[in-house]
């Protein structure tokens, strides 16, 4: 990741930031776990770091002495009212994010980025006030439409083939009666949680079909295998899976996702690039291209 943003052949082509899909520490939300698997880490990564909260970053070990509040360390890392060194950050440069609240939307001059917060539970769980907040939140980017991708981030995976998590109902019916209730449908889902790559398409009624990435892989945790056809254990024939396929998977070795939008007078798309980790001898690493897709994204109308 680095490497991409240091090594790119010109500006256009460098990450402009990294947007973690959330369980940045395991395996509880403690401000210790921050050093050694966050600020080190990506000690030297060039960009700001945006996140949205996972189950691990929420949960709190009950046992401990004084146990803090869920995500008192996650709020102090990424949603500072102003950038400043965090106390457990040790000999990191870098400071606190300024992020609004622990759901948020992050505005960009070719997307708006709504980051969702699904709560600790293994299936994930949206309050009623959050569910307000992004009908609101949808309907306020109609303006936008045409002129931005529509992108919305949740750590629980609607969707997932995993033996470890599997898909949760939960989310489908809060994302599925959200864009029912507004008929506002974004062009992209990224989801965190499972410990693998998946990159399913789900088709609506209304035929807008919709890409639902997991992009969890990050290096953390073992990897979790994808469910292989006629398992008993994980039947694929639930109506609730009509119309969603799995397009591609990698549930053998870790990697990132990469992100590109391109806007221009004949093209408005987002493009994934998905990169595997390949670890040699020496202990150095470098990433291998493993998946591609294309989002088109429609423009709006010319001025006449």
């Amino acid at each position: 990741m680095i490497q991409q943003c240091t090594g790119a052949a010109s500006p256009a082509d460098s990450p402009q930031f990294f947007f973690h899909l959330g369980d940045v520490v395991y395996n509880y939300g403690a401000a210790e776990e921050y050093y050694p698997q966050f600020f080190e880490p990506y000690a030297n990564y060039p960009g700001a770091i945006f996140a949205i909260a996972g189950n691990h970053d929420a949960d709190v070990y009950p046992l401990g002495p004084n146990p803090p509040r869920s995500l008192d360390a996650f709020m102090q890392v990424f949603c500072d009212s102003e950038k400043r060194p965090v106390p457990f950050a040790h000999d990191s440069n870098r400071q606190s994010n300024i992020q609004p609240n622990v759901y948020w939307k992050l505005d960009t001059p070719l997307a708006d980025i709504i980051g969702l917060y699904s709560n600790v539970p293994r299936f994930g769980a949206i309050t009623a006030e959050q569910r307000e907040w992004f009908i609101k939140e949808l309907k306020g980017t109609t303006k936008n439409r045409g002129e931005k991708a529509l992108i919305i981030c949740l750590h629980h995976a609607p969707y997932s083939a995993d033996t470890n998590h599997g898909s949760s109902i939960h989310m489908q019916h809060f994302l599925n009666t959200a864009f029912e209730e507004t008929n506002i449908y974004p062009d992209v889902v990224f989801n965190g949680h499972v410990h693998n790559y998946q990159r399913f398409s789900k088709t609506y009624k209304n035929g807008k079909t919709i890409p639902f990435i997991v992009a969890g892989a990050g290096g953390f945790a073992d990897l979790h295998k994808i469910a292989q056809p006629a398992d008993p254990d994980f039947p694929d024939d639930s109506s609730l899976l009509d119309n969603v396929h799995l397009e591609n998977y990698c549930d053998h070795t870790h990697g990132f996702l990469k992100i590109t939008i391109e806007k221009t007078t004949e093209r408005f798309t987002l493009d994934g690039a998905y990169y595997t980790i390949n670890n040699t001898e020496n202990n150095n690493s470098s990433a291998s291209l493993y998946d591609l897709f294309t989002v088109n994204i429609p423009s709006a109308a010319p001025a006449v």
